[in-house]
């Protein structure tokens, strides 16, 4: 009996020292149990910082570690057949301004032009519709010959404050970095081919948007400017098609060269991603290992030359002709031409939505043959800066467009009206009624 008691005292005292020794032991290890997971959180904190130095370096003071710098193939430019390539730059609005900054690359649209002959007042018409609805500001990119320059720059200095303030620009001369100069300038219209050379002399500029000279803009400039984030990987330029049906577009019957696709494309508007275009070689029927682009455009030039009939148009189509999957295309009514209607309304895009921008090639703007196309330029030249938008251009546009129904491209006038007047109310709005509604209390 007395063995049994000292059996059960034995194991009682043995239960009492486990259960001292379990709750002493946890207390101990608590704190390092804490320290293990505060240690785990800031491993994963510090990885999250890793992936965004930048936030890292704000909240520690450090200088975050600069990312490895991207290596591309840039060609070397060469002065041959023009000398300097930018021998006179002139730049107006925010820069060189007293007191103002310069909007931010990404904020700043880039649009570029080639003008020469008695291209002036077209071209300061094509820029005027620009700014007319555009939000972003734009730097345009102006080539013109040299007795240009200054009328350009006494055209510019008669507009506003309130309008020269949202853009800049530069002049730059007509030059050509391969091939004969004077072959170059007399390939098609007047200097139309400066066009081809415009990634390699524009080597700071990643995109922009090329127009011809009779090109009107009937809604934002930053809605054709989005396409550039619609591009796929290998996309690096886009156009519209030269024409919506084969039967009778020009290419699909009279061409005697390479062209995209099957109607072929126009280049009086053409979006460029300039850096991808600089960084990529492209096939051709020549060199089997690929060119680059101003390697490319004068052996293309001296083989096609006598097979070409639309110039520098006709040596891009030969390009994407051999490298389809660098273009996208782009609906014709961000390229409204007057073969879109002058043979029947060919143009769905334009019917449902209203043209984008106006094309009056054929000089269509300053004769009687297309009624329709001169109104609308009229309109826009004779519109005042700083003048109520549908009082002093959508009511007369809209009055003068009356005589032009019994003619061909006239006979659907909401193929004209119907963008404009839309762009002119988002316009209206964004002015007048935001700046008028009373914050609600």
């Amino acid at each position: 009996m007395r063995i049994h008691c000292k059996v059960v005292a034995i194991a009682v005292c043995f239960g009492v020292f486990l259960l001292l020794y379990f709750f002493g032991g946890n207390a101990a290890d608590e704190p390092p149990l804490k320290e293990v997971a505060k240690e785990k959180h800031f491993q994963s904190f510090n990885h999250i910082e890793d992936i965004e130095p930048a936030k890292e370096a704000k909240q520690t003071n450090e200088e975050p570690q600069k990312p490895p710098k991207l290596i591309r193939k840039e060609p070397k430019l060469s002065s041959r057949g023009g000398g300097n390539v930018i021998a006179k730059t002139r730049q107006k609005s925010e820069v060189g301004r007293p007191g103002s900054k310069v909007t931010q690359a990404e904020d700043v649209m880039h649009l570029a032009v080639v003008a020469c002959g008695n291209r002036l007042d077209e071209t300061l018409n094509m820029v005027k519709s620009a700014l007319l609805f555009s939000i972003k500001k734009i730097k345009f990119h102006i080539f013109a010959e040299e007795d240009l320059g200054e009328q350009f720059e006494k055209g510019f200095s008669q507009w506003p404050q309130t309008v020269s303030s949202r853009f800049h620009y530069s002049i730059y001369p007509i030059t050509f970095s391969v091939g004969n100069a004077d072959e170059w300038k007399k390939l098609f219209k007047p200097c139309a081919a400066q066009r081809l050379f415009l990634p390699v002399i524009l080597k700071d500029v990643d995109s922009l948007l090329y127009v011809d000279t009779d090109v009107l803009f009937l809604r934002p400039m930053d809605d054709i400017w989005k396409f550039l984030k619609a591009f796929n990987s290998t996309q690096l330029a886009a156009m519209a098609p030269e024409h919506e049906i084969p039967k009778i577009g020009w290419y699909s019957r009279f061409a005697r060269h390479p062209f995209y696709g099957v109607t072929g494309v126009n280049s009086g508007v053409m979006l460029m991603n300039l850096t991808r275009i600089r960084s990529t070689l492209f096939r051709n029927s020549m060199i089997a290992s690929g060119l680059s682009w101003e390697n490319l455009l004068h052996p293309l030039y001296q083989k096609y030359k006598n097979h070409i009939t639309w110039g520098d148009q006709d040596l891009l189509n030969i390009i994407f002709h051999y490298n389809p999957e660098c273009l996208y295309i782009f609906p014709c009514q961000w390229n409204y031409r007057p073969d879109h209607c002058m043979y029947g309304s060919n143009c769905k895009a334009a019917e449902e939505d209203g043209v984008s921008i106006l094309h009056g090639n054929r000089g269509v703007y300053h004769d009687e043959k297309q009624p329709a196309f001169r109104v609308v330029y009229d309109a826009i030249h004779e519109y005042p800066f700083e003048e109520n938008l549908f009082q002093a251009l959508f009511y007369p546009l809209q009055t003068k467009f009356l005589d032009t129904v019994n003619t061909l491209c006239g006979r659907i006038p909401q193929v004209f009206l119907k963008q404009i007047e839309k762009t002119m109310r988002a316009v209206y709005e964004k002015k007048v009624v935001h700046h008028v509604r009373q914050p609600l209390e």
